[in-house]
């Protein structure tokens, strides 16, 4: 690996990162804070389509195993959270939020498999 395909591997994920963090600002600004995780549940669901779309790209060598690497450790990667979704899930259980916890658990997996799938059977 390059030091130039790690450095802009790292420059991906961290646009990611920030895109994420201003999902976040934006959603709590249109609901209540402790409403629903939604700015999770967005980027999982987003970055699980896109991991789709590029390994169903990458099934017929339309992308390069760099761009490969850019988009689903780089971008994927640092646009979705597996830690956020967990704290999250905890904060809503020790709040007694049984109900939101599970909910957003559920559409996590359940939708964020959905868009991987449709994601990459579209660009099969």
């Amino acid at each position: 690996m390059s030091p130039a395909l790690v450095v802009v591997t790292l420059a991906a994920g961290g646009v990611a990162a920030v895109a994420r963090y201003l999902l976040s600002v934006a959603t709590a600004r249109v609901s209540k804070a402790e409403s629903f995780p939604w700015a999770v549940l967005i980027v999982n669901v987003v970055g699980s389509g896109l991991g789709g779309v590029v390994l169903g790209l990458a099934r017929h060598a339309a992308l390069s195993p760099d761009i490969q690497l850019i988009v689903l450790t780089g971008v994927c990667g640092g646009l979705t959270t597996f830690s956020t979704f967990s704290v999250e899930t905890i904060q809503l259980l020790t709040h007694g939020r049984w109900r939101a916890a599970c909910l957003s658990v559920g559409l996590n997996l359940v939708v964020g498999i959905g868009a991987c799938t449709a994601g990459y059977l579209l660009a099969a």
